[in-house]
């Protein structure tokens, strides 16, 4: 049974706000952004990859794991859920000499409908020293139909610095019958080498996407793709077992003695990752990211 005191049953009770003063959301309203930033330096400390120094702010979170050797594993997570149109996203990252440094994503990032003109943010810019190795692995961006993303990838080597970079990439998801008829979809990625450009590569798909990767000599169909370039002196003889593992849609060649650079092409995220994962494995020389396996 309710008590009601008699001292509360004397208080007249006030409305916040009245439905009268509630304000009316106007077209030149500007909807909630999300913004999120992180900072991530290491250094090598006996041997282990340590932090030196780590800011995060807004919507962008990095998670470290327990670690079995001697490298840092750091883990992406994007708070907001997914990208969308106004969004900005940025990550600088450094590593010092003696270090190895793994960036993956807790799960794979989604790009949302845009509602307006402006399109989402992503910016990476990542410094690698000489005597240090980074090993670029998130896991896919899935593109929904009306988004609007520009992305945007730089990463400065030094000397005999090392590289595993991949970036898959999933235009709808097949099992649920997704189709892209109307996108925005800008992707740079530039890798340096002592400031000289080493490998450039530029995407962009505007309007009817499934129309466009329906095309023969564009994707012939497949709706997920995967770019991946590694940068090491053993790169020539990872050439072959690569090129045995690889499906018909997919190919790999080297570019310089220590530059290798593969495409591949799949129906699906699934198909993707049949041939992605033990390519990567072959890379990495160990077990990919646990996230990867959830």
């Amino acid at each position: 049974m309710l008590t009601i005191s008699k001292a509360n049953a004397a208080c007249k009770v006030r409305p916040i706000t009245h439905a009268s003063h509630i304000p009316t959301r106007t077209a030149t309203q500007v909807q909630p952004r999300a913004i999120g930033e992180v900072h991530l330096q290491v250094k090598p400390v006996n041997g282990r990859t340590e932090i030196r120094d780590l800011r995060q702010a807004g919507s962008l979170k990095c998670l470290f794991p327990r670690r079995d050797g001697p490298g840092r594993e750091a883990v992406l997570v994007n708070t907001a859920g997914g990208i969308t149109g106004g969004d900005s996203f940025s990550l600088t990252a450094s590593t010092e000499p003696g270090t190895e440094l793994t960036l993956t994503t807790q799960a794979a990032e989604r790009a949302y409908r845009a509602t307006g003109p402006d399109m989402g943010q992503v910016t990476n810019r990542i410094t690698v020293a000489a005597g240090a190795r980074l090993n670029w692995l998130p896991q896919e961006t899935l593109l929904f139909d009306g988004s609007a993303l520009s992305r945007n990838m730089q990463i400065d080597l030094s000397g005999d610095a090392r590289l595993l970079f991949c970036e898959p990439l999933v235009f709808g998801r097949m099992a649920m019958h997704e189709t892209l008829h109307d996108l925005r979809f800008r992707d740079r990625i530039r890798l340096q080498r002592n400031g000289a450009p080493i490998y450039l590569d530029a995407l962009q798909l505007t309007g009817d996407a499934q129309a466009q990767l329906d095309r023969p000599f564009v994707a012939n169909g497949a709706r997920a793709m995967a770019s991946l370039v590694y940068i090491g002196p053993d790169a020539a003889a990872h050439l072959d077992p690569l090129r045995a593992l690889l499906p018909p849609s997919a190919g790999a060649s080297l570019l310089a003695d220590d530059m290798l650079v593969l495409r591949l092409l799949a129906s699906d995220s699934f198909d993707l990752r049949q041939s992605l994962v033990p390519t990567l494995s072959r890379l990495l020389r160990s077990a990919l990211p646990r996230c990867w396996m959830i």
